[in-house]
């Protein structure tokens, strides 16, 4: 864009060293201040877009919290530049500064009404303050003025299952099959509500047809064994997690399924092997050290299994199986007060088999 300049005219009056400067007529002031006010516009401009450039790279180096800085100035320099208001929003919620998306998206949506990705970006944001009722509002607004959007029926489906809404989710991603056929994580998280469902069935059919689409992901193929395991389809299970292992050798949760698929088999030194090796990769990881203390227990060393169980409830004190297995490690160590506490206390958190165990040993 141009810049304009005005230049004003001196006259010279004799030979005396003054100068006074000439009179402007009205319509030489009016063009003067036209071309003032379009010069600091075209600075502003400017200046505005050179800090929208600045914060752009910034988040693409996933500097986020400098890339808002940028945006703000992008903003203040040209408060009608949406774009600047769009991107200050994705970086605020990717550095989970829900409030201040929405913040940030409601005075975009005042400029740009009907404006189908600040609906989506917002909706995202009020999904991650926990906000469910005004996030479904955004992803139906979203649906409703882009129904091809596929996103926006993939994010709804994901608010539904954390909702436990997995009917309602199901719908949601098959809506997203139909608009991209070809997508994997569709495909896998529509087999994970049939599997909350107990559709195990279906849900191995779903998780298969992912692992078709895309066979390198690890978490797809580790969901084929722990839906097999269910359905007793042990050696089907054991050759998904070892698939899912060729892909990542350290994902520690396949190692762990592994080792449950093992223990229903029987195969409680592989079992150990396996809840050991998930430990190594991820020592943080509290499932694992229940799992080898109940291998343990199985194996007739109850100490171990005991102080397996008491490295869990130290990672996890609402670990309710970790409170059944040291029960048991306690129950064969003669403890059986100890015992009884620790069932008791898996069973305030819901365990059937602690209810049991409680019901027949103890006396309260």
């Amino acid at each position: 864009m141009k810049k304009f300049t005005f230049t004003l005219l001196l006259a010279v009056i004799g030979c005396s060293g003054f100068s006074q400067i000439e009179e402007l007529t009205p319509e030489e002031k009016f063009y003067r201040d036209s071309i003032t006010h379009l010069n600091e516009s075209n600075a502003a401009i400017e200046a505005s877009q050179l800090a929208y450039n600045e914060g752009v790279e910034l988040f693409k180096q996933n500097n986020f919290k400098a890339a808002v800085g940028k945006f703000t100035s992008s903003i203040s320099n040209d408060p009608k530049f949406t774009p600047a208001y769009y991107n200050k929003a994705v970086a605020q919620n990717s550095m989970e500064d829900y409030k201040g998306a929405i913040k940030t998206l409601d005075e975009l949506l005042t400029i740009k009404a009907n404006y189908a990705k600040a609906f989506f970006q917002r909706a995202r944001a009020y999904q991650g303050i926990g906000d469910y009722l005004n996030a479904e509002t955004d992803y139906e607004k979203v649906i409703e003025l882009k129904p091809k959007y596929d996103k926006a029926y993939y994010n709804y489906g994901t608010l539904k299952f954390m909702q436990k809404d997995y009917f309602a989710a199901v719908t949601q991603f098959s809506k997203v099959i139909m608009l991209k056929p070809d997508d994997a994580y569709a495909y896998n998280d529509r087999g994970s509500c049939y599997r909350m469902l107990e559709k195990y069935g279906e849900a191995v059919k779903d998780y298969e047809e992912a692992a078709r689409k895309n066979p390198n992901l690890a978490f797809v193929l580790n969901n084929i064994g722990t839906t097999k395991t269910k359905l007793k389809m042990y050696v089907e299970a054991l050759a998904a997690f070892n698939r899912a292992l060729s892909v990542d050798t350290e994902f520690f949760l396949a190692y762990n399924n592994r080792g449950v698929t093992h223990m229903r088999m029987e195969r409680i030194d592989d079992a150990v092997n396996d809840f050991t090796k998930a430990l190594e990769i991820n020592p943080s990881y509290a499932p694992a050290y229940s799992n080898r203390s109940g291998a343990y227990f199985k194996k007739g060393d109850y100490e171990k299994a005991k102080q397996d169980a008491d490295k869990a409830l130290q990672l996890n004190p609402e670990l309710a199986d970790a409170y059944v297995n040291r029960g048991n490690a306690k129950e064969m160590l003669r403890d059986l007060d100890g015992a009884c506490e620790d069932w008791s206390k898996a069973r305030q958190l819901g365990s059937e088999l602690a209810k049991q165990y409680h019901s027949g040993n103890c006396s309260n």
